[in-house]
């Protein structure tokens, strides 16, 4: 959800599910329209920035319970994860994962931070430089969860020592609805000191119920548009299942009609060859537009692509399969679905 950022002929069949999703299979992981969630936190509520005059807990979604004397200041995070709480009015000290594209724009990932003031631990899969991060003296680390109770992006081979310099938050964003993990990060950010009643918080969550609202209309209106969430390598077109995706389970519970694949495999995506790559009639294809994934031009060249129906159409609109879990995040997602969906006809 170690390899290289792309997927490179026969080395897509034996790189590891984790690894692959990472590398470039689809993957979204991707949310109640207030905010809510599991687990519980001690030290913070709405609005309350003097929790860090007492101990601090929060429960995660692996069933741990993080504590601290105080409430964590040096708080390192995956990038998009980062990202959310940046939204939510929290500012962590250094990060890893995708961060910085070469020339040294932000990585989609890296949402509205200014990546130019993050330490940045490792800006890749695999990287993580544990020296650094032990320099920092973290009192925090916070990632997403993917595959079951996995930290991701924190490298197996180093986790165990990564995992003793500061306590760490996993927060679950697999079979489970946009919705959810927004609430999540909400309730984590809140404990952590953010205003949740802030203008800039407010604001994006009344868009996003907007955007929300206009998507579930575009939907209705729709009449049987089927839409497929995939993402390309050079040998392979990986169809999502739109029940693992936080983001796709969100959009279908609002009447987007989308293809199931029938032989998922890893519990993400169902693999087809570029031969096999028209099995589902699709009329909108969302693809995959993280750096690590093929585009559209890169696809061209190859005549099963160019012939579905959808890119026939030029009906294929960009899909960032990790998104990050804030309402700031995930309502222009909404507003470019909604969008596109309004805007394609049928064409399979």
């Amino acid at each position: 959800m170690s390899t290289p950022r792309t997927l490179r002929n026969s080395r897509a069949s034996f790189l590891s599910r984790r690894g692959l999703l990472a590398a470039g299979g689809a993957l979204g992981a991707g949310a109640l329209l207030t905010a809510c969630g599991g687990g519980g936190s001690k030290g913070a509520t709405d609005g309350d920035s003097d929790s860090a005059s007492g101990p601090w807990t929060f429960k995660d979604d692996r069933g741990e319970t993080a504590k601290a004397s105080r409430t964590p200041k040096k708080v390192v995070a995956f990038t998009g994860t980062a990202a959310a709480l940046h939204d939510f009015g929290v500012e962590c000290t250094a990060v890893f994962g995708p961060t910085v594209l070469k020339g040294g724009k932000p990585d989609p990932q890296a949402g509205d931070l200014d990546v130019g003031k993050l330490t940045v631990l490792g800006n890749a899969w695999g990287e993580f430089n544990v020296e650094k991060y032990a320099a920092l003296s973290p009192e925090l680390l916070v990632t997403n969860m993917i595959q079951g109770t996995e930290l991701w992006y924190v490298p197996d081979e180093s986790k165990k020592k990564i995992l003793g310099f500061a306590p760490s938050i996993g927060i679950n964003v697999s079979k489970v609805s946009l919705t959810h993990v927004i609430g999540r990060y909400a309730e984590l950010a809140a404990s952590l000191g953010a205003d949740l009643k802030a203008k800039q918080v407010t604001d994006a969550k009344t868009r996003f119920e907007k955007a929300s609202e206009t998507l579930r209309k575009a939907a209705q209106a729709s009449k049987g548009l089927k839409v497929m969430a995939a993402s390309g390598s050079a040998d392979l077109l990986y169809v999502s299942d739109p029940g693992v995706y936080a983001d796709l389970a969100y959009f279908k519970s609002l009447g987007v009609d989308f293809v199931t694949p029938d032989k998922v495999t890893g519990g993400f995506f169902e693999s087809l060859s570029w031969e096999n790559a028209g099995k589902y009639a699709a009329d909108l294809i969302l693809l995959d537009n993280r750096t690590s994934a093929l585009q559209p031009k890169d696809l061209a060249a190859k005549p099963t692509w160019a012939g579905l129906p959808a890119v026939k159409a030029g009906q294929v609109s960009p899909w960032l399969s990790e998104p990050r879990y804030s309402y700031a995040g995930c309502a222009p997602l909404v507003e470019a679905l909604a969008e596109a969906v309004q805007k394609a006809k049928k064409a399979a």
